[in-house]
């Protein structure tokens, strides 16, 4: 065991436990690839609800900083509007755009995509874990700890993240991906994750490669934070890395 996995448990041996992510229920239907948007009495597959956002325009509301509160406020606003005679005519359509021809289509299918991550789970609220927070991640866990200089692939590195996570709480977690061993008054994340070239190569590492599947971090109604599963990757086959959390 690692010392900062040691230092890291008696700093927050007071922290009270967080929920099981294993009582959260998903969403997802049995074979389904992923969840369903609920939206004015519907329930919009990716594709519906990414018609919908291009038909109010989402990609004109600015980024970075798109909230997903945002997003499906767009998304109801333009369902109310268009209706389900609507959505299907905007539906016909938008199914025959290609993203890499039209960009605006990408951001839209990209957006719907957060929305059905948002909705994974019964009673909960999720969002992609940030690259902050997998650099953190990745950083407590066992990788290149030892003499071994051998590649590892995308997965492989998702493995780490995901042993690294488990060993804070999910709230410390969250805490270190806000700050930095670079920001001289972070004093939890000069404790844990000190070594500024250690976590310069990490973040590196999560940044620089979208192909890593990322687990996501789940709010649930009841409070606290906690890990969730791995969804699918999004379009282009990425997983999202943002740099600040998406709510």
């Amino acid at each position: 065991m690692s010392a900062a996995v040691v230092q890291a448990r008696a700093l927050l041996a007071h922290v009270p436990p967080a929920p099981s992510p294993f009582a959260l229920l998903s969403r997802r239907e049995p074979g389904a690839h992923m969840p369903t948007i609920p939206v004015s009495g519907l329930d919009l597959c990716r594709e519906e609800a990414a018609a919908a956002l291009f038909e109010a325009e989402t990609d004109c509301y600015g980024l970075p900083g798109l909230t997903t509160d945002t997003l499906y406020t767009a998304l109801k606003t333009a369902v109310d509007r268009l209706g389900p005679a609507g959505l299907l005519t905007v539906m016909d359509d938008f199914t025959g755009l290609e993203s890499t021809e039209f960009p605006e289509v990408g951001y839209c299918r990209w957006y719907a995509y957060r929305l059905s991550l948002s909705f994974w789970y019964r009673g909960a609220r999720s969002r992609p874990m940030t690259a902050a927070e997998a650099a953190a991640a990745l950083y407590l866990s066992d990788y290149r700890r030892t003499a071994s200089t051998a590649p590892v692939d995308a997965r492989g590195i998702a493995r780490f993240v995901r042993q690294g996570a488990a060993r804070v709480p999910t709230t410390a977690l969250r805490e270190l991906g806000r700050t930095s061993p670079l920001t001289a008054d972070r004093w939890l994340s000069q404790r844990l994750t000190p070594d500024a070239s250690r976590w310069r190569a990490c973040f590196g590492l999560i940044r620089g490669n979208a192909r890593i599947p990322l687990p996501l971090i789940v709010r649930p109604d009841s409070g606290g934070l906690v890990l969730g599963c791995i969804p699918p990757a999004g379009p282009g086959n990425r997983w999202a890395r943002p740099l600040r959390e998406e709510w």
